[in-house]
């Protein structure tokens, strides 16, 4: 039998037989930015996204004249108002956010600290939305960004309620996070992960960039599935979590039932 050649090269300027490169290309310059490329020249953008710089060229006019990036005042580019405004429709995280915010407006209003709301998105939690105070302790991420499972309240919380395959790539340390997050010690955090279970809530001690405790809680959806992760940050030293947690119970039991889920499946306060 012959052996196959591949596939036939693509002629230049000619549309090639299968798929559209052009859009793949495209979405490949938006996916080069992240939380630590937030502005890209147009070399860089290149570099990151894998294409010829005129191509790079072409393609990044087209995306500022649709709106999904923008000219920088520094020179480059940053992401577009235009892919928030399509971000912001996504049905998963739209109608969550609407029904949670009066309650992490509630929470914020309690404690002027950090109220977060993640969602698990592949392998990492995205904060979806956030409530902060101007006086509070500092933290690293955003709305956008994507936390890493192992070293966040939220992203222990979804981990705890994830499938086995995730939990276990996890534990094994194939799941990055930062490049300073330190790697996960896997009997320890199975153990952890398990009384995330059977306790209802996530307690999770920081020490950078300044020290914190989150107390995280699930948010059940109406299939009984959890659908998101609620929580507060606080800083170490002061309200103990258990201060906390009865708050951050109360508010992700509310969101559940404005999700419509099962009574059964709700968060309930612990007997301790």
């Amino acid at each position: 039998m012959d052996e196959d050649p591949g596939p036939a090269p693509i002629a230049r300027g000619k549309r090639p037989p299968q798929g559209d490169p052009v859009v793949d290309r495209a979405l490949a310059l938006l996916a080069a930015f992240d939380d630590g490329h937030r502005r890209l020249t147009l070399s860089d953008l290149a570099r990151r996204a894998g294409t010829p710089l005129s191509t790079t060229r072409r393609l990044a006019e087209r995306l500022v004249a649709w709106g999904a990036l923008e000219r920088a005042a520094e020179g480059g580019y940053v992401v577009g108002l235009r892919l928030w405004e399509v971000g912001s429709l996504a049905p998963r995280a739209l109608g969550l956010r609407e029904v949670a915010m009066p309650f992490m407006d509630d929470l914020y209003e309690a404690t002027r600290q950090h109220v977060l709301l993640a969602v698990l998105d592949g392998d990492a939690a995205l904060l979806v939305e956030r409530r902060s105070s101007r006086a509070a302790v500092p933290v690293q991420y955003r709305v956008g960004d994507r936390l890493p499972l192992h070293m966040t309240g939220v992203g222990r919380l979804l981990l705890a309620h994830a499938p086995a395959e995730l939990q276990e790539r996890v534990l094994r340390g194939e799941v990055g996070g930062r490049s300073d997050d330190p790697p996960p010690q896997p009997a320890a955090l199975r153990r952890e992960l398990a009384e995330i279970r059977r306790s209802g809530i996530g307690i999770i001690n920081r020490r950078r960039p300044a020290p914190v405790v989150s107390v995280a809680a699930p948010v059940w959806d109406a299939a009984g599935r959890v659908a998101a992760a609620l929580s507060i940050v606080v800083p170490a030293g002061g309200a103990g979590p258990r201060t906390i947690e009865p708050a951050v119970r109360a508010a992700a039991r509310a969101v559940s039932r404005g999700l419509g889920a099962p009574a059964a499946r709700r968060p309930r306060p612990s007997a301790g």
